[in-house]
């Protein structure tokens, strides 16, 4: 199934590589996306984790922050990790001025809800969805769910609560960098819900 998927990764800043190597060792067809052009080529997105407002800047100025609005209304399956979730995020707290998301997600994010680079931690995550084993989950300047609209399915939070893994429709995201970790269920349920797409 996975060989026959084309993931695009979006490649204009962050850890591109990390998904690149993950979405590979499943089977699946991964390249880079920059352009618009490279996006009609792909069956799903990655958005990965690094800098929300310069991914951002970086897609206007290429000129693929538009064509990745419109392929995510049209139902292309999407998948953001911590960077990622914000950009998909229809709302975000904390933002910087100026700064736009792709949406998709009915969710309002607070960026850096955990505070800088040294307050990154890793924990054990329950992800029902996933499984029983618990997911090793890496929280990296992480961003934290802090509203949701009714369509949106909650998949993990932490233990006080705080929302870290969404699904709405064919679009999830994660606060957190499974792709850091090892942990590959996460790719594997994006290809699954591409596949059903």
């Amino acid at each position: 199934m996975a060989g026959s998927l084309r993931v695009g990764v979006l490649a204009l800043q962050g850890d591109v590589r990390e998904h690149l190597r993950v979405l590979q060792s499943l089977g699946a067809d991964a390249v880079r996306v920059r352009r618009a052009e490279d996006l009609e080529e792909v069956d799903g997105l990655v958005l990965p984790g690094g800098e929300s407002s310069v991914i951002d800047k970086l897609a206007r100025s290429f000129g693929v922050a538009d064509p990745i609005r419109a392929a995510i209304r049209s139902g292309l399956p999407v998948y953001g990790t911590c960077a990622g979730l914000i950009l998909l995020a229809d709302r975000i707290e904390g933002g910087i001025v100026g700064q736009q998301t792709f949406g998709g997600l009915d969710v309002t994010v607070r960026r850096n809800a955990f505070g800088g680079q040294v307050e990154s931690f890793e924990t054990a995550l329950s992800v029902p969805i996933l499984g029983e084993r618990p997911v090793d989950a890496s929280f990296i300047r992480a961003p934290l769910v802090v509203r949701s609209g009714p369509g949106v399915e909650v998949l993990a939070t932490l233990a006080d609560g705080g929302v870290v893994a969404v699904r709405q429709g064919a679009v999830l995201g994660t606060a957190f960098h499974p792709e850091v970790t090892g942990e590959r269920r996460f790719h594997e349920l994006f290809l699954a819900m591409m596949a059903t797409a």
